[in-house]
């Protein structure tokens, strides 16, 4: 079984309701795509399920898969990466970031 590092991401906008704030976080999220190391992303929103243990408070998710912790450690370091976190950082008002690794070996 090949083993991957998910790093999930999901950002609460400063304001909610600006249409253009959400559209350049999104783009600014697009643009990590094309960092080499992703072996699959995901950009996501709110879906409409409604139950009591899921929280859809957020703007927009991110999810990036990677073959192991070291390149997504690189792509931390990515100048993409960087830029996004320069050019967007003032978007949100919360980040809540999810590392996980799998948990089936024990």
């Amino acid at each position: 079984m090949q083993e991957h590092f998910i790093h999930q991401v999901y950002f609460w906008l400063a304001n909610p309701d600006n249409q253009e704030d959400h559209a350049s976080l999104l783009k600014g999220l697009k643009n990590l795509t094309s960092i080499p190391n992703i072996v699959h992303f995901h950009i996501g929103e709110p879906a409409a399920t409604r139950r009591e243990v899921i929280d859809s408070s957020y703007s927009l998710s991110w999810l990036a898969i990677f073959k192991t912790a070291a390149d997504q450690d690189s792509y931390q370091e990515h100048t993409l990466h960087l830029e996004f976190v320069s050019s967007c950082g003032h978007l949100w008002n919360k980040v809540v970031v999810y590392d996980s690794i799998d948990g089936t070996n024990r």
